[in-house]
């Protein structure tokens, strides 16, 4: 199963307001992909930012099950949103 862009970018937008209302979670993600808060609030909506959203939020399996929990998703989604997304693409090495 696939969701559209459209989808995954509105889940990539939910995802940054949960991020947000975490504590210092949003400050964790500016600091480790060098976007400024003011940049952030300029840009969130752009497709690039967003697929950062979720790069981000894919390191830690705590997250990524905080997030689904709280929007009653499957755990699954979040990797189905970020390959919808630019450079969302899973390449096969072998």
């Amino acid at each position: 199963m696939s969701i559209s862009a459209d989808a995954a970018e509105t889940l990539s937008l939910q995802a940054l307001a949960w991020m947000a209302g975490q504590d210092d979670l949003l400050v964790v993600f500016l600091g480790e992909s060098g976007i400024s808060e003011r940049d952030l609030k300029e840009s969130a909506g752009s497709p690039e930012v967003l697929a950062a959203v979720l790069d981000f939020l894919m390191m830690n399996d705590a997250w990524v099950t905080g997030f689904c929990d709280s929007m009653s998703l499957p755990y699954d989604r979040v990797a189905m949103a970020r390959a919808a997304l630019p450079g969302g693409q899973q390449y096969h090495w072998t």
